[in-house]
């Protein structure tokens, strides 16, 4: 063989080589999924999951713009009526194709499912009846209007009704259950270490770049930026501020960030008379609950030094929040400030409510949920001692067991997230800090049990505005209304990044997605 003829193949021999491997796609992950049923729990680790094996009536682009999905159209017959149209041509996993009646059967399914720690029943509160026209038509009625319609049904995940009418959630983990008609089909799950997927070359969106999709499980953040700049791994999500310009200057890796609208916050027991982790300054159990009266409450949230949180954990890769959803989503009110650190302040209405030299309480919080998490815990403890309060201890659980536990209401005060994935604050308002009810749909992440009468009538009146600019401002009421009351205290949105080899792009996107559908190779 002459060298031109050894160059010439060689060359083809690394192309094939390149080919083959860019064909293949190993995603690190910072969390897991509690089980595969995409209808299971709304929390960030299973529908990150979800949504490459499942799909939605609706869909979001980066910045929480609503775009068709499995269905192309939604109409308003009557403030009453809805009609769906499916889009044609879609297929399941196995080749049965979707009708209407699979998704009645998966609205139905939604309202309750057991054990889940962040349920889908909100979404489907407002249904009265569902019926299918034709095969590609479903007919809605609700209770009572409801503008928003389409965002509440449309972020529910489609399941099979042949395959998932009898399915256990063992059945779903398996994947006997998991098929559903997204743009990769579920093969393996080994909990604690991967889960794997292949390509399902029928799907009916945009064809994926990839064959095969790992899914590994890394929770430690320098063990995910190691995996990555080893090769191990392909892409990393939830990549630390602090690693951000040390991977942007190595050649051959890319990041990608965006601003979220995902408010972290401290969860308070407010509603509870006694709290389990609330103690005085002895450590003897109080039997009053401080948490429950609003200047306790301001006075933690006036202790809160936010920016220093994030300049000194988050290496400036968030904002301040003082509300639910930051500027650019509807329902912000720019009117409503963030609070500002004032110790003094503080001080002046623990006296205020009786409670001049404080008293002791412990923080729990995630140590794996999102970047800085346990630091951030950590951090309240400290200024809230500087504060005059005794801090008894600050505890970090795994996110799989912690959210068991917050949803239990185990803690007193807790650090959690929530995601707006929604076009407008009302979904994230309806199910964070309505009064918890089940048959109504309000409050489904409403972990502490907080209740406003007040702010509930004016969510429902909100909710029920056709007009849509009178029903932002609506919701800007209500928001300025149920946070002077402190349910929660917001500390801030994050802004979130991922990082990938350079022969890879990846679709930031506010709603935080982490997702082979979201990756292609570089053009």
């Amino acid at each position: 063989m002459n060298i031109r003829s050894f160059l010439l193949t060689t060359a083809a021999s690394t192309l094939l080589a390149l080919n083959a491997q860019a064909a293949d796609l190993t995603i690190g992950s910072s969390t897991e999924p509690s089980a595969i049923d995409p209808q299971f729990s709304r929390t960030g680790n299973n529908q990150n999951i979800a949504m490459q094996v499942f799909d939605r009536l609706v869909q979001t682009d980066a910045q929480i713009h609503i775009e068709p999905a499995l269905a192309v159209s939604w109409t308003n017959i009557d403030p009453l009526t809805w009609h769906v149209k499916l889009r044609e041509g879609v297929t399941f996993h196995d080749g049965a194709p979707l009708t209407a009646e699979d998704v009645i059967f998966s609205l139905t399914r939604a309202k309750d499912i057991p054990n889940s720690p962040a349920p889908f029943s909100g979404n489907v509160a407002a249904i009265d009846s569902m019926k299918a026209l034709d095969n590609l038509t479903v007919e809605f009625k609700t209770k009572k209007p409801a503008p928003d319609f389409i965002e509440q049904i449309g972020f529910v995940y489609i399941v099979q009704k042949k395959a998932a009418e009898t399915a256990t959630i063992e059945d779903f983990n398996s994947g006997k259950a998991a098929i559903g008609t997204g743009a990769y089909k579920f093969k393996s799950w080994t909990p604690g270490d991967n889960l794997t997927l292949t390509r399902n070359d029928t799907f009916w969106g945009q064809k994926q770049d990839f064959d095969n999709v790992t899914i590994k499980f890394i929770s430690n953040d320098a063990s995910r930026v190691a995996a990555l700049r080893s090769g191990a791994v392909d892409l990393i999500d939830a990549v630390p501020p602090g690693d951000i310009k040390t991977i942007e200057g190595i050649e051959g890796l890319e990041v990608f960030s965006i601003a979220s609208a995902r408010m972290i916050y401290l969860a308070l027991d407010s509603a509870r008379d006694v709290t389990p982790f609330v103690t005085d300054k002895n450590g003897k159990a109080l039997e009053k609950n401080p948490l429950k009266d609003k200047n306790v409450r301001a006075a933690l949230s006036k202790l809160v030094n936010r920016q220093l949180i994030i300049d000194r954990i988050l290496d400036g890769s968030a904002e301040p929040a003082g509300q639910l959803v930051p500027a650019g989503v509807a329902g912000n009110d720019p009117s409503i400030p963030t609070p500002a650190f004032d110790a003094e302040g503080a001080k002046a209405l623990l006296a205020q409510a009786g409670y001049p030299e404080g008293f002791g309480i412990t923080l729990h919080t995630s140590n794996d949920r999102f970047p800085g998490d346990s630091e951030i815990a950590q951090a309240l403890g400290q200024m809230f001692a500087r504060g005059g309060l005794k801090v008894n201890g600050v505890v970090a659980q795994p996110y799989n067991v912690y959210t068991k536990a917050a949803s239990a209401q185990e803690f007193s005060a807790f650090v959690f997230s929530l995601g707006n994935s929604t076009p407008t604050s009302a979904t994230g308002l309806r199910n964070l800090l309505m009064t918890n009810n089940k048959e109504a749909g309000t409050g489904s992440f409403n972990r502490t049990r907080y209740s406003n009468p007040a702010f509930d009538d004016l969510m429902r009146t909100a909710v029920g505005e056709f007009d849509e600019a009178k029903r932002i401002e609506l919701l800007q009421q209500a928001t300025k209304m149920v946070f002077e009351d402190t349910p929660v205290i917001p500390l801030y949105w994050q802004k979130v990044h991922w990082a990938g080899k350079a022969n890879l792009s990846y679709v930031a996107n506010m709603t935080e997605d982490t997702s082979a559908t979201l990756t292609t190779l570089a053009k």
